[in-house]
């Protein structure tokens, strides 16, 4: 179960940043349901706003 979360995690990020590799990429794409990396994009855009937020308070303050 940990190494399926370590792989969705490291999966959505490479996509999320765009270096995804085409192997990877096939393997994701032959899972049964979209909906974990759709939760797990989700999850990291908040995490970069959030990150983005802090950083300007941090500048502006």
């Amino acid at each position: 179960m940990l190494f399926k979360a370590w792989q969705l995690f490291s999966s959505t990020l490479a996509a999320f940043l765009g270096v995804q590799s085409d192997k990877n990429r096939l393997r994701d794409f032959q899972t049964s349901s979209p909906i974990p990396f759709i939760i797990m994009g989700i999850i990291l855009a908040a995490i970069f706003v959030i990150t983005l937020l802090l950083i300007v308070n941090q500048v502006l303050a």
